[in-house]
C-alpha cells in the first residue's frame, strides 16, 4: 500500500470494520465465566451484542454443551442458520481451524485434517467467508503470554501451556489450492490469514497463477510463536507490501490488541477484537469482547472516522464478488500485471 498525502484523512478513508472474534477457543468456560458463551443461545447472544456495539463481521467457532471447542460441522451448519435469523446482514467468518482446542487433556492442540477443513465449504447455510492458513506455520500462541495474562485461566498450568505451545497450522499447497477451488465453487469468500511476509508473498504468486481470483482481505495476524510478533516496525512493513486494491485487518494478542487497533485505524485499515485475541483492558482488568468493540468504536470517533455498517462491510469487502481473469483480478488489487514474453524493465498498472 501507498499513502497519498490524504490518506490519513479520515473522509478519504473506507468506514472502518470492526471483526469480533467473541468465542475464545483457547478458553475454557470457568477462566472468563461472564463472557464465554456455552449454549448456543447464548452464542448466538453474543454476536447479537456484539454487533449492536458496533462489529459488522463475526469470527466464528462453536462450543459443545460441555464448554468444548466443538469439532462438528453440524453444530457449525445450526448456528450459522441461527445467525443468519437474528443477524442477516452480518458479514459471518468461519475459522478455518474448525477447532484446535485439544480433545481431552494432555492432547496437543491441533488443527484438524485437510479433509475434515475441506467440509467447511459444505457448510449450510453457506457462511460468507471461511479463514484460509498459507503455508504450514508453528503457532504457539503462548509465546508471547505472561504470567499476568494467564493469571485465572487454565494456562497457569504448565502442561496445557506445553499442549498449546506445540502447535502448528498444517496449511501445504496441497491443502490451500483444492481449498480455494472448493470455496470458490460453493460461493465462499476466503478470508487469509497470515503470519508474516513471506506467506503474504505466497498469497500474491496464487493470485499470479489465477489459482485465487477474487478480493483480497486478509489478515496481518501478530499473535507471535511462529506468526510476526507486537512490532511496529514489522506491520508497517507488512501494510508496506500489501496490494493497493487489499483489504487490510490488524489483529495482536492480549494487551498489545488496544494500542496496535489504534494505528490501523489511523491509518485506515480495519480491526480485529474479542476475547480469542484479549481478555485484558488494563493490567489485572478484565475486558469482554463487547467492551473491546465499544473501545474501538470510540477511538474511532476520537479519529474522526466513520464506522462500518453491516451493508458498509459487506460493500467494502466485496461479498460475493468473483473475477474471472488473472488480468482482471491484478487489476482489480491494483497490483502491476504479469509480464508479457520480453517485456522489459519496471511494470506499472
Amino acid at each position: 500500500m501507498y499513502f497519498d498525502d490524504d490518506a490519513l484523512l479520515p473522509e478519504n478513508q473506507d468506514e472502518l470494520i470492526i471483526n469480533v472474534a467473541p468465542y475464545g477457543p483457547e478458553w475454557m468456560p470457568g477462566d472468563f465465566p461472564e463472557d464465554i458463551a456455552v449454549t448456543l443461545d447464548e452464542q448466538v447472544q453474543k454476536a447479537v451484542d456484539c454487533y449492536n456495539a458496533g462489529a459488522t463481521s463475526l469470527h466464528i467457532h462453536v462450543r459443545e454443551a460441555d464448554g468444548k471447542g466443538s469439532k462438528r460441522l453440524s453444530m457449525f451448519n445450526e448456528l450459522i442458520a441461527r445467525l443468519r435469523d437474528r443477524l442477516p446482514k452480518m458479514v459471518l467468518q468461519v475459522g478455518g481451524s474448525i477447532s484446535f482446542a485439544p480433545e481431552t487433556e494432555g492432547d496437543q492442540a491441533k488443527w484438524l485434517g485437510y479433509d475434515t477443513r475441506h467440509l467447511l465449504a459444505d457448510l449450510t447455510p453457506k457462511p460468507d467467508q471461511v479463514t484460509i492458513a498459507i503455508n504450514s506455520n508453528q503457532m504457539n500462541i503462548t509465546e508471547l503470554l505472561t504470567a499476568d495474562d494467564v493469571k485465572g485461566t487454565q494456562f497457569e498450568n504448565p502442561a496445557i501451556c506445553q499442549a498449546w505451545g506445540e502447535m502448528v497450522v498444517d496449511a501445504t499447497p496441497s491443502f490451500f489450492i483444492e481449498h480455494l477451488k472448493r470455496l470458490r465453487a460453493n460461493g465462499i469468500q476466503a478470508y487469509f490469514m497470515l503470519a508474516h511476509i513471506a506467506q503474504l508473498e505466497t498469497v500474491e504468486r496464487l493470485i499470479r497463477r489465477g489459482q485465487y481470483m477474487g478480493p483480497l482481505n486478509h489478515c496481518y495476524v501478530a499473535i507471535g510463536g511462529g506468526a510476526a510478533g507486537p512490532d511496529p516496525f514489522q506491520m508497517m512493513d507488512y501494510i508496506r507490501r500489501s496490494p493497493q486494491g487489499g483489504i487490510l485487518q490488524i489483529e495482536g494478542i492480549m494487551r498489545n490488541v488496544p494500542p496496535m487497533m489504534a494505528m490501523a485505524i489511523a491509518m485506515g485499515l480495519h480491526v480485529r477484537v474479542g476475547i480469542e485475541d484479549n481478555i485484558w483492558r488494563r493490567k489485572g482488568e478484565r475486558f469482554t469482547s463487547v467492551q473491546q468493540v465499544e473501545q474501538v468504536v470510540r477511538m474511532a470517533r476520537e479519529l474522526g472516522r466513520d464506522v462500518a455498517t453491516a451493508d458498509d462491510a459487506r460493500r467494502i469487502m466485496k461479498i460475493g464478488t468473483f473475477y474471472d481473469s488473472v488480468d482482471e483480478t491484478l487489476a482489480a488489487l491494483g497490483m502491476s500485471p504479469n509480464r508479457k514474453p520480453g517485456q522489459r524493465g519496471f511494470l506499472v498498472q
